[in-house]
């Protein structure tokens, strides 16, 4: 469809990452879409404080719609207004009304629309529903038209195939190089080693263990971490504590500290194949980054070239002790290239259309990346 696709997109923040690892996600997937000439109607509810937090003002490369996070009407009328898109998508974890949304959207199929559940959460998703044969999100699952992740790889695949998807197809993290990109070093970000991410419950004890312990072998090396929930954590005297990081402060995060740590949830780490946002937000900067074990990594980074991996947090101290400056340049340097060149969410945008042409979703493979005019943004809040 040389015009492009309308596109009703039911998910948590696009324009605030506060509580929401999934913003940065979100922006690269939709901007990349926009800039091959589709058109994305966002749907987030005021909720979490989110609307309180932006960090972003109203894209142009999207329409941002914000109903009341309380009581129904408010998500009754924007399920109403995406009636009639092209492709309706309702994301994993938006947080207030997933199971109403669950069911809903697929009130809104026609036969001329495709309805795809996105899991941004994949393994927690299916250790869920693994766990409860009640969940009522298990029969929906079939009748949707396609499912997407953005990690999990042939373990999740046979597992959502396995609970009657029709398709499940990985649309993995990645980088949109005029967001994410190397800057000069910010004096209150220096450190030996920092590491972003919320306190939650299946990361905090891998957080004790690959960065806190780690710390606690290096008593003489300064450590730098970044995320919220963290105030009441008994942290070691080498740690400083800064609390929520905002997105257009991540590229100095990034790029000030020798190296930068990535720490998966224990559910991601366990499937593997699910490099967080945090993955290639860091290796767009040229950061030198140390990443925990999973298996799958080498799809996306090269061990010892490109990244540094470590199975605990003795391993983090090992690496953190014998990095030279230079080292951590060449492997942040090296990192940089091989992201940029294989996995930009341009190249993602790419990879959903050919899903959706293969698929007859009505969308050409050919559309031009610039085909279609700035779509107009308003933000707008359904009582």
């Amino acid at each position: 469809m040389s015009s492009g696709l309308d596109i009703a997109f039911f998910g948590s923040s696009l324009v605030s990452a506060y509580w929401n690892g999934a913003a940065t996600y979100y922006r690269g997937i939709i901007r990349a879409l926009h800039e091959r000439g589709h058109r994305v109607t966002f749907y987030e509810p005021d909720a979490y404080e989110r609307q309180a937090h932006r960090d972003i003002e109203d894209p142009t490369w999207a329409k941002v719609v914000v109903y009341a996070g309380v009581g129904t009407d408010g998500v009754s009328q924007a399920l109403e207004r995406a009636r009639g898109a092209d492709v309706i998508v309702k994301a994993s974890g938006v947080g207030v009304f997933d199971e109403l949304l669950e069911r809903e959207v697929l009130g809104l199929k026609r036969a001329d629309t495709a309805v795809i559940f996105w899991d941004v959460d994949a393994p927690a998703t299916l250790d869920r529903v693994g766990q409860n044969a009640d969940d009522p999100f298990l029969p929906l699952i079939p009748r949707y038209d396609l499912v997407f992740t953005y990690g999990g790889g042939e373990p999740v695949v046979r597992a959502y195939e396995a609970l009657g998807a029709r398709a499940c197809i990985p649309i993995y993290n990645a980088l949109h190089p005029s967001t994410h990109h190397p800057v000069l070093p910010e004096p209150r970000f220096e450190a030996d080693l920092g590491f972003l991410g919320n306190r939650l419950p299946d990361r905090e004890t891998r957080v004790e263990e690959f960065f806190l312990r780690a710390a606690e072998r290096l008593p003489r090396r300064r450590f730098l971490l970044g995320g919220s929930g963290w105030a009441d954590k008994h942290i070691p005297l080498n740690v400083s504590a800064i609390g929520h990081v905002y997105t257009h402060e991540h590229n100095a995060f990034n790029c000030t500290p020798r190296a930068v740590l990535n720490v998966n949830r224990e559910s991601m780490a366990r499937y593997g194949f699910s490099p967080p946002t945090r993955v290639f937000e860091a290796a767009g900067a040229g950061a030198c980054l140390i990443t925990d074990e999973w298996v799958g990594i080498e799809l996306f980074l090269e061990p010892d070239r490109e990244v540094l991996v470590a199975a605990n947090g003795d391993a983090v101290a090992a690496h953190l002790d014998g990095l030279t400056p230079e080292r951590a340049q060449a492997i942040g340097d090296a990192a940089y290239r091989r992201i940029v060149a294989e996995h930009t969410y341009a190249h993602r945008a790419r990879q959903i259309e050919a899903e959706f042409g293969a698929r007859d979703i009505g969308v050409s493979t050919h559309v031009s990346m610039h085909s279609s005019a700035d779509s107009q943004s308003s933000r707008e809040a359904l009582a």
